[in-house]
């Protein structure tokens, strides 16, 4: 969950980005003029969503006074302001991406989780026995060939690295990876274990035994030797 602040003047496209972004997974706040934007800057955001023309303000200024004070946080202008002049001012101003009014939600959500994942500092690799993981590239190595991973089973994989030996219910690993994103139910878990397990031969060529607890939870423990 990111938390985003949203720098809209009009309240019907403010309430639409605080639905959308919240059904997302993401926190919201929520300034309609730069004053307000900036005192609201200090309670620390991940990322911001502004409006180029707040009144008789404009977004570009608020922008070019946020990089001035040493925020660094990822900015998408909205504007229904198309020309080439207008997006290279919101650019110059510090902005990472520009979308034109009227949008798609979905369209802005996936440039947001762009940015997001370009400003996220960079996870050092992880490892247990024979495997290795590295967040950035989603790659498993440690046997004969690399083997790539989706985004949520690299995650549910360093999950169950960070805690080696130690038993994870199904709840604690859904809450920790799925919940806030809705739509899902615990089972999923068991789903995405499947596909870990099929994908690294069951963890076994790795010297990795991943334990099912009927009604506990998963263990995943170096192979104990013979």
């Amino acid at each position: 969950m990111a938390r985003i602040l949203i720098v809209e003047d009009d309240p019907d496209i403010a309430s639409l980005l605080i639905r959308g972004l919240g059904a997302a997974g993401h926190a919201t706040g929520w300034a309609e003029t730069v004053t307000q934007a900036e005192s609201d800057l200090r309670k620390g955001y991940d990322a911001a969503i502004i409006d180029m023309m707040l009144g008789e303000e404009s977004g570009a200024t608020l922008l070019a006074s946020m990089r001035a004070q040493g925020h660094r946080i990822p900015a998408i202008i909205l504007s229904a302001l198309s020309r080439v002049e207008d997006r290279a001012e919101g650019l110059e101003a510090g902005a990472q991406d520009y979308v034109v009014k009227p949008f798609h939600l979905s369209e802005l959500l996936a440039r947001l989780e762009v940015q997001l994942r370009r400003a996220a500092p960079r996870m050092a690799p992880v490892g247990l026995g024979r495997l290795s993981y590295d967040p950035a590239t989603r790659t498993v190595t440690g046997v004969n060939r690399p083997v790539i991973l989706t985004e949520r089973e690299g995650e549910l994989l360093v999950a169950l690295i960070a805690r080696p030996g130690q038993l994870q219910t199904r709840g604690d690993l859904f809450d920790e990876l799925w919940a806030r994103h809705g739509g899902s139910t615990e089972n999923v878990v068991d789903v995405y274990l499947g596909y870990l397990r099929r994908k690294l031969g069951n963890f076994a060529p790795y010297g990795l035994n991943l334990r099912t607890l009927r009604g506990r939870g998963f263990v995943l423990a170096l192979e104990e030797s013979e």
